[in-house]
């Protein structure tokens, strides 16, 4: 200890060797993670444009569920399961991403959660989900259009509230 009672940490060989193994882990990781756009025609869809929208306009709109479907099930289910049904696959249940606002009995109340969680969602989307250099999501949002991405969220909903969610699966 030096005089002013602080400890001076001088990290060890093997401690930056670790480190550097992570990195190099990290990195190949983030090398094998590439967000490929799903063959779908969206065409049935209302057009939406580049800049993406606040809130979900496809939510209850019957025909955004099989576009949904189809484009969730050839980009995302690699990672969160066949028709959003987790259960042993290796991403967070996404069925449970409106939970709570689906418990909310104010409608202005239940709006503002739906908001939030579209913004959420959204961000998701577009930005991925890199976390300590680790590509856990990749980002979406050059190559997935907001029509499909909406569609899928729409998708992912009805699924919440129709396929029953396993306690302590897919979390």
């Amino acid at each position: 200890m030096s005089g002013g009672g602080r400890a001076v940490i001088v990290p060890s060989f093997k401690s930056l060797s670790i480190g550097a193994w992570c990195m190099l882990l990290a990195a190949s990781v983030a090398a094998t993670e590439v967000a490929t756009p799903p063959a779908v025609d969206y065409s049935a869809l209302p057009p939406l444009g580049h800049l993406w929208r606040d809130t979900n306009p496809y939510r209850n709109l019957p025909e955004a569920l099989p576009i949904g479907r189809s484009a969730f099930n050839q980009s995302c289910a690699r990672c969160h399961g066949a028709d959003a049904a987790t259960n042993a696959a290796p991403a967070p249940d996404l069925r449970n991403l409106d939970r709570g606002c689906r418990r909310i009995a104010d409608t202005a109340l239940k709006a503002r959660c739906m908001a939030d969680n579209d913004a959420y969602f959204a961000k998701t989307v577009r930005d991925g989900k890199i976390i300590i250099g680790v590509v856990h999501m990749p980002p979406w949002g050059e190559v997935l259009a907001q029509e499909l991405a909406w569609a899928i969220q729409a998708f992912i909903e009805v699924q919440a509230r129709t396929t029953p969610i396993r306690p302590g699966v897919g979390k």
